[in-house]
């Protein structure tokens, strides 16, 4: 009897210790990655001990859910799972210095054109965030029962360890809310919740909204709309009749330039300009040099949002997925009832971002996807065709379509990772510790010159005469990952404000009867809707939009981001 009750002591503690173990490997990858690998911004040392005591309510969690659900193989199993979700969010953050959402995986239909972005993303070191796997391979597998007869777990065991990380995650809450109280308030501020809560952790909170999102949904009512019109209506400011009607009848050309960043306009490298022909085209038009991008996670259809509806974008996942089958009065509908073609060029596949079902919703009367362009592979590289060639076929079209049109056409080749062709490099890379932002420059002195090519054909064409041209960048394309990089190039440190200030984006409006004017009003994208229906003289009937006429010299100073 004395053995027998020996033995199982013998056992259950072996058994403790490797639990302990597994927990303890998992709890320091965990640590180091959210420590070292995300940039949270620990500010005191009770915020460094919150940090590295987070993560161990979510691990007993997902590891007593393994052993509920299947034993030893289920906790590994957990693990494996924890491990990759932890790696994907690496890669995530690396690029957009953000965290996946529940919304961002029902976009999984764009990794299929990423192509050379993930492989820019993974580094040869990450092998390493996966050598502790085969520790716990060997803790859970090779220490079985045959060896020394221990760890064969129960289900009430993994049952109990997820009741434990109940009141521990309770007690991280309640610690965290001594440094940022109403924490769970802030769902927008996702470095904020994985700093304190931790991030599995924050993904189960994530999952939360999405429910209580799609139950808003499910119960939506349309006369919750009311109060908001009445608002909208109680708080609009007049219109203004500066510049009104200028472009009445006109073509409208909207040019949204991929990941173009106002820090490049008039800045040099190695002595030679960046962006020459944009330098000497914006002397030419209304040029805004506090114009700001508005976008989350939905990047460049958050833009297009934006210009289509005066709305903003979702702070989680992207609308174009999530929203695509609302019914919105977009500007391109309105367009359309006032005798407008309206149409999208951009030589991706149509399925990309759902554009081919939210197009439809903004009341677009065609899409020019890939399938409309002759792509050849001398003319392709990286993410697709090449913007000199999809500008030269785009006006190709354009020059064909029935008058008055209105055509957004979204460029390429200056996206994530910014590689080029050695033929189409015109300038060095440069020389900062961010091999990204080095070639950044690259490309955007590329997108320079295609757009030289556009604009001087354009001018040439019996178009001009007819069209305005709306040239604007779609977002960011360095990230706050890049900071010391950019601060070497820049020449100062970023501090948050010079990192707010990195978040304008260019805006020109250029036409023959625009004349030339630096406009330093502060505007952002979801000003574009009203701006261009002022200058067409068109009565927009929306009930609800939040932008104004950038034009309007009573507009109040004032730019809202999405966070």
């Amino acid at each position: 009897m004395f053995t027998i009750k020996k033995h199982m002591n013998k056992s259950l503690g072996m058994k403790l210790l490797v639990y302990a173990l597994v927990i303890l490997v998992f709890w320091i990858k965990m640590s180091y990655i959210q420590g070292n690998i995300f940039s949270l911004n620990v500010e005191n040392a009770n915020e460094g001990r919150i940090l590295l005591f987070n993560p161990l309510s979510s691990i007993l969690l997902i590891f007593g859910l393994g052993i509920l659900l299947g034993g030893r193989r289920g906790m590994f199993v957990s693990y494996i799972l924890g491990s990759v979700l932890l790696y994907v969010n690496v890669l995530f953050y690396r690029e957009y210095n953000d965290f996946i959402t529940i919304p961002m995986i029902s976009q999984v239909a764009n990794l299929a054109d990423l192509g050379g972005s993930i492989t820019t993303i993974l580094e040869p070191s990450d092998i390493l965030l996966f050598v502790d796997v085969l520790l716990a391979a060997f803790l859970l597998f090779y220490l079985k029962p045959s060896r020394l007869q221990v760890f064969k777990p129960k289900r009430r065991e993994g049952f109990l360890l997820a009741i434990i990380a109940v009141p521990l995650f309770l007690l991280n809450l309640q610690w965290a809310e001594t440094e940022r109280t109403d924490l769970l308030e802030r769902a927008f501020d996702r470095n904020m919740l994985v700093k304190y809560i931790g991030l599995i952790n924050y993904h189960v909170y994530d999952a939360v909204l999405q429910g209580q999102t799609e139950m808003k949904k499910t119960f939506a009512d349309s006369n919750e709309l009311v109060p908001a019109i009445n608002y909208v209506n109680e708080n609009e400011q007049e219109d203004s009749d500066r510049l009104e009607g200028i472009a009445e009848g006109k073509n409208v050309i909207v040019l949204s330039l991929e990941s173009t960043q106002t820090f490049v306009v008039d800045n040099t490298l190695h002595g030679e300009e960046l962006t020459p022909y944009f330098n000497d085209l914006k002397e030419d038009g209304i040029y805004f040099d506090n114009f700001y991008h508005q976008v989350k996670q939905g990047r460049t259809s958050d833009s297009e949002f934006l210009l289509a509806n005066s709305l903003y974008p979702l702070n989680r996942g992207a609308v174009f997925f999530t929203h695509s089958g609302n019914e919105y009065k977009g500007m391109p509908g309105l367009l359309s009832e006032n005798g407008y073609f309206t149409n999208v060029m951009h030589a991706n596949d149509k399925t990309f971002w759902n554009r081919n079902v939210m197009y439809d919703s903004l009341g677009y009367d065609e899409f020019f996807s890939k399938e409309d362009y002759e792509i050849t592979e001398e003319k392709s590289h990286s993410w697709g065709y090449m913007d000199e060639y999809f500008f030269q076929d785009s006006l190709d079209k354009m020059e064909e379509m029935e008058q008055p049109f209105y055509s957004k056409l979204i460029t390429l080749t200056n996206h994530y990772p910014f590689t080029l062709p050695e033929d189409k490099q015109l300038i060095e890379p440069g020389e900062t510790g961010s091999n990204t932002l080095n070639r950044y420059f690259q490309t955007i002195r590329y997108q320079d010159e295609a757009l030289k090519e556009f604009v001087e054909r354009f001018k040439a064409s019996d178009l001009y005469d007819d069209t305005i041209l709306v040239i604007y960048g779609d977002h960011f394309g360095i990230s706050e990952n890049h900071q010391k990089a950019m601060g070497e190039y820049l020449g100062k440190d970023i501090n948050d404000y010079e990192q707010f200030q990195l978040q304008r984006v260019p805006l020109l409006l250029y036409g023959k009867d625009i004349e030339p004017e630096k406009n330093h009003t502060v505007g952002g994208q979801i000003d574009l809707r009203p701006t261009i229906t002022n200058l067409l003289g068109i009565e927009d009937d929306n009930p609800i939009q939040f932008g104004h006429d950038l034009l309007d010299e009573d507009r109040r100073q004032l730019m809202i981001t999405r966070d």
